[in-house]
């Protein structure tokens, strides 16, 4: 088994960390830039990463999320937020297809064909999915360094979003905590590739 195998097959949703043991901030640094250096649709980047370390506001933070322990336990927990506005916004558009280095001619027919598929959009849906392919990407690369994570939807949006005082145009798509698990781990379960395959020819 290869190593992205293993790490894959080491990753799952931990629901009890060890909270006496943290992450460096060289270790999650790491686990962030995998997140920074993930893809995203037209290169827009719409993410922005909120890292909370202090227990006080981990603390705070637990009973807006269902009372998971995942958020108290953990060494890190990170809030993927998800910025509509950004992705509206003309200087941050122009910016972001500058940096291709195209002619002046073809970078202004790139934007006319990204605006026309943003016009298609619900705007708030299309950013959020793009925050799901940088959370993958640092949980998986988590994984290959032995460090666990837990993905977590399962919070009171607006009372989350009002805690960190968040712009409207700002919503947070998901937590994931960081740390090291302290339960058992258990085998994982998964469909048969047979069974998600549609073979077409």
């Amino acid at each position: 088994m290869d190593r992205f195998a293993l790490a894959m097959q080491h990753r799952y949703a931990c629901k009890a960390f060890d909270p006496a043991r943290k992450l460096s901030d060289q270790e999650f640094a790491k686990i962030l830039e995998y997140g920074r250096l993930s893809p995203s649709s037209f290169g827009m980047e719409p993410w922005r990463f909120i890292v909370v370390t202090g227990q006080e506001t981990k603390e705070a933070l637990r009973p807006l999320c269902w009372n998971q322990k995942q958020i108290t336990t953990c060494s890190h927990l990170l809030i993927i937020v998800a910025d509509s506005g950004v992705v509206q916004d003309e200087s941050y558009i122009q910016a972001m297809f500058a940096r291709r280095g195209l002619p002046a001619d073809a970078t202004a027919a790139y934007i006319e064909r990204y605006k026309s598929f943003l016009a298609q959009q619900d705007v708030a849906c299309w950013v959020q999915k793009q925050c799901y392919i940088a959370a993958a990407n640092m949980m998986t690369g988590a994984a290959h360094h032995g460090i666990d994570s837990c993905p977590i939807e399962g919070f009171e949006k607006e009372k989350v979003e009002a805690f960190f005082a968040l712009a409207p145009h700002q919503k947070v798509a998901l937590l994931i905590a960081f740390g090291y698990c302290a339960m058992e781990r258990p085998q994982k379960r998964r469909l048969d590739l047979e069974k998600l395959i549609i073979q077409r020819r």
